[in-house]
């Protein structure tokens, strides 16, 4: 059975803000690779708080629909300007890492790069270098961007009146 997370802004801001705060000892940093798409919001969010003003993306497809995913296809890696000299310097930054499927392809083009996600599942957590929440394999996570206001049913399954 998957189990399901919600993820409010305040909390993802709240989330990110300690991921900068403990990659604030790892650095110093160069630059902030994003891996898109869920990875742009977390990046901004650091680089504000390290103070970094060269911000890439690295895009990456592997989701066949929202939750069933697919392989992995690069569809535009980090500049030359991040990319040389192996990443050396450089942060990426994701959302996620789940299977640590999309991870090892930012990893093969950027070996020396400080790989860090929001939050990490167990098979893809010896992928990233930094993160601060775990969560179980079979919990699917609802992003802000992904939700809109609705009404939410109680628990107990009654409606109100």
């Amino acid at each position: 059975m998957e189990k399901a997370f919600h993820v409010s802004w305040d909390q993802f801001h709240r989330d990110a803000r300690a991921l900068a705060w403990r990659l604030s000892a790892a650095g110093p940093f160069v630059g902030v690779v994003a891996v898109t798409r869920g990875g742009l919001v977390p990046a901004a969010i650091v680089a504000r708080e390290l103070d970094l003003r060269l911000v890439d993306t690295f895009c990456v497809t592997s989701y066949v629909n929202e939750t069933e995913q697919g392989a992995a296809e690069v569809l535009k890696s980090a500049s030359p300007l991040l990319a040389d000299h192996g990443g050396e310097g450089v942060l990426v930054i994701d959302d996620l890492v789940d299977s640590g499927t999309t991870m090892k392809l930012v990893r093969a083009a950027l070996p020396k790069a400080h790989v860090a996600t929001v939050y990490a599942k167990p098979q893809g957590r010896p992928v990233v270098d930094t993160f601060v929440t775990e969560v179980s394999q079979d919990t699917w996570i609802y992003f802000p961007w992904d939700l809109g206001l609705a009404f939410q049913a109680p628990i107990a399954g009654k409606t109100p009146r």
